[in-house]
This record gives structure tokens, C-alpha cells and sequence, in this order.
């Protein structure tokens, strides 16, 4: 193990996430002229948009956003980023904050031109986490399409064997090194942005829902995954059983969401996500039957309402007011659902080709908290305690919010981490 000893001019700002918060953390900050030192722990920046198919409030795809922002970074001098990198610990006090950084060996070095030799070498393959394990990648790959730094990554288990040899072997600028060690990286700042997003709800707790259990059963994030044109199936939303395109679709709400079993609050972006993804449906298949059952529909704002009032226009498009009971398999490997609609007092018995949960959106602090100086809610945001200052949280480490929100609250965290040194 060594270790990379820094110390950056007073006034240095530490993002920590390299989603949408952080990159927008990052950016006014560094814009307006202070260093910002941007740690991501996964190989490329982007976060969940990054997965996305499109999002709100244009639909646009992520390269909309991502690929502007990743040209402002990289013609910042202000800015310095270190990917495969964790925060083991903060401590410290308002303008003054030791950090310590761990980085992990990518086994490939800046010479990388993504020429893809070493990948066309390679064959071992790994789960694919960026497709949320519905197919596998190589074991020496580039993150995603857009990956930046635009540089590939081999993953540890493939750096010490044969294959490992056979991408060393395969590259022509001598970018993969093989014994490249872990490092530690301590830095001095005078405030960080906490921008460490959010992870899906685990799925497979919902016992009643049968995620894991049947395989035509799965999230709003694989939905995201099947309509991108970079997923497992070509942009193509396939049954996963037996890739048939699918006739019918139930969309489950609030699975796993305002339930004291699991994620007790609204995630807020999940009514929006289902009805986001109904068009992706529809455009694929026009005769597609699409069933939503719902506790309550949240639309928030004007447009959002306007999109929702659209689709409920589409004669083939089904609203339910109920929550999903239970779910079973068919002989077929459809899923029928049954729900009791609250609004009849009915009991209803839908089946469909595909079932989608609309999983919530939970912290990823909640699981994996910061060794910081940090106050949490009850399920894991960070709360931010402007009274004493130095350190925030942006975006969904705060609390659940859509991608404009999750902006314009990262902008006014640059401004609060600003103040924290401009105030010392």
C-alpha cells in the first residue's frame, strides 16, 4: 500500500459521488474559481442517470447531460478526479478537514486509448452490474459508453491470471498494469459535499412480490437497462424467460415505498419512472395492454401532471387504485397479480407478460454511513446542519428527489461549501 500526500491551498472543496449532485457540486464550485477534488468509488462518473434510458424533464438520454458536464471537468484545471476511490474518513472542523482517500488499482493507466485489443483478449467474463445482472461483460471492459475518464478497467479477479497476461500481451501503448497497488490519498479541505446518492431498494425483500423468484418479475432500474439502446438487449424491452416481446405489462407502484416493513416515505420519483417507462412500452408496442396499479399517483408540477394526463388518455393503458397482495407464475411464464381496487372493492386478478416494481429509491448512507461527523434520519439521509456548517449533503443523500431538483440543490450546496470558507 503507499500513499499520495496532498495538500491543496486553503480553500479546497471535497465532493464526494460522481452522479449528477456531485458533478454539479463540483462544477460551480470550480467555476467560480475553488479547487474541488471529486471522489467517485466506481471506475467511471455518471451515477444512476448514467443507467437511464431518458429522464425528466425533456426525456433526454443521459449523454445529454453527462457529456457536456464531463467536457466542463475536463477543461478545469480546478477540478481533480479520482475514481475507484472511497472516503475512509473525515475529521476535522469547518475549514479544516483531514480526509483520507483509498483508491483501488484500475490495472490501467492513462496511456489507454480505448482501442479495445485488450478487452478482444480477455476471455473471462463477470456480472454485469451496470445491466443490474441481466447479462456479463468481459473481465477487462470500459464502464459504459460515455465511461469518463474514458479509460478501461480490469477487474481485480482477472489481474492476477492468465487473462490478465493475455491484456498486457494485447495492448500496444503499454496503458495495463498488472502490479498496480492500492494507494491511500490524504487531503486537506475546508468543506465537503456529501453527493453520495442512492441504491434501489433491495427487491428481494418484498416477500409478497416474487422479485428473485420468478424471473419475469423485475425494477424500474432493469426497465431503465432493456430500453437503452447500450443495454443487455439492444434498447429491445424483452421477457426475460424466453426474450418474447411482451403483449402485456403490470407496473406495481410503491413497491417496497411508504411501507413500515421496508422504506416507510414517498421515493417520488417512482410514479414519474412508471409512467416514463409506459411510453417506452408503447412506442415498442402500440398494442401493448399496460396495467398500473397504484395507491396514489404523484405527479408533482405542472408538466409531470400534463404527462400523466397524456397517457391516461391511451385507450390501452390501465390505472388500478390498489396495492399488489401477492403475485404467482403461469404455466406460460406469465405473472398474475391480485389486488383488491379500492376504489370498487374488487378483488382483481391481472396477468400480464412482465410485472415491473417500481422499487424506491433509498440512501445509499443508509447501508454504508460515512466515518464523518454526519446526523442521519431514521432511513439513512444525511441531515444537513447549516448551523455548524462545513460539511452537506447534495442531491438524494439528502433526501429522494428527481434529477432537476437533484440540480438545483447540488448548486446551492456548492454556495453553502463556499460560504463555509469564505466565512472561516
Amino acid at each position: 500500500m503507499t500513499t499520495d500526500k496532498q495538500a491543496p491551498a486553503n480553500g479546497s472543496i471535497l465532493v464526494v459521488g460522481g452522479g449528477i449532485s456531485g458533478l454539479t457540486t463540483a462544477l460551480e464550485a470550480a467555476e467560480v474559481g475553488y479547487e474541488v477534488f471529486l471522489v467517485e468509488k466506481n471506475p467511471s462518473l455518471g451515477g444512476r442517470v448514467s443507467q437511464l434510458n431518458q429522464y425528466f424533464p425533456k426525456l433526454c438520454p443521459p449523454t445529454c447531460g453527462l457529456e457536456i458536464n464531463f467536457r466542463r471537468i475536463k477543461d478545469n484545471p480546478n477540478i481533480k478526479v479520482l475514481t475507484l476511490a472511497e472516503v475512509e474518513k473525515v475529521e476535522g472542523s469547518p475549514g479544516s478537514y483531514d480526509v483520507t482517500i483509498n483508491v483501488s488499482p484500475r490495472f490501467v493507466n492513462e496511456n489507454c486509448t480505448c482501442c479495445g485489443e485488450c478487452a478482444e483478449a480477455c476471455e473471462a467474463t463477470i456480472v454485469n452490474d451496470f445491466n443490474f445482472g441481466m447479462d456479463k461483460r468481459k473481465g477487462v471492459y470500459l464502464p459504459s459508453e460515455m465511461a469518463f475518464p474514458a479509460r478501461y478497467v480490469i477487474a481485480p479477479e482477472i489481474a492476477g491470471t492468465e487473462d490478465g497476461k493475455r491484456c498486457a500481451d494485447a495492448c500496444k501503448y503499454n496503458a495495463v498494469e498488472l502490479d498496480m497497488a492500492p494507494k491511500t490519498v490524504n487531503l486537506k479541505v475546508g468543506a465537503v459535499v456529501w453527493a453520495t446518492g442512492w441504491e434501489p431498494y433491495d427487491a428481494a425483500r418484498i416477500d409478497n412480490l416474487g422479485f428473485g423468484q420468478y424471473p419475469n418479475i423485475i425494477t424500474n432500474m432493469m426497465v431503465e437497462r432493456l430500453a437503452s439502446p447500450n443495454g443487455p438487449t439492444k434498447g429491445k424491452i424483452l421477457r426475460p424467460s424466453d426474450e418474447k416481446e411482451p403483449e402485456s405489462i403490470v407496473f406495481v407502484q410503491c413497491a417496497g415505498s411508504r411501507d413500515e416493513n421496508h422504506l416507510t416515505y414517498c421515493s417520488y420519483i417512482c410514479c414519474m419512472a412508471s409512467l416514463k417507462q409506459a411510453t417506452y412500452v408503447r412506442e415498442q408496442y402500440p398494442d401493448a395492454k399496460i396495467y398500473i396499479f397504484y395507491i396514489d399517483l404523484r405527479t408533482p408540477g405542472y408538466k409531470y401532471e400534463k404527462f400523466y394526463s397524456n397517457l391516461k388518455k391511451d385507450e390501452n393503458i390501465f390505472f388500478i387504485k390498489g396495492k399488489v397482495a401477492e403475485v404467482s407464475e403461469e404455466k406460460d411464464g406469465g405473472i398474475t397479480v391480485v389486488a383488491e381496487d379500492t376504489l370498487t372493492g374488487e378483488k382483481i386478478n391481472q396477468t400480464a407478460d412482465m410485472v415491473v416494481l417500481a422499487t424506491g429509491m433509498q440512501p445509499t448512507t443508509a447501508t454504508a454511513k460515512p466515518v464523518a461527523d454526519l446526523q442521519y434520519t431514521e432511513e439513512g439521509f444525511i441531515i444537513n446542519d447549516f448551523e455548524k456548517g462545513g460539511m452537506f449533503a447534495a442531491g438524494c443523500a439528502n433526501k429522494p428527489a428527481d434529477v432537476v431538483s437533484s440540480n438545483q440543490n447540488a448548486t446551492g450546496m456548492a454556495l453553502k461549501a463556499i460560504q463555509t470558507l469564505v466565512n472561516r
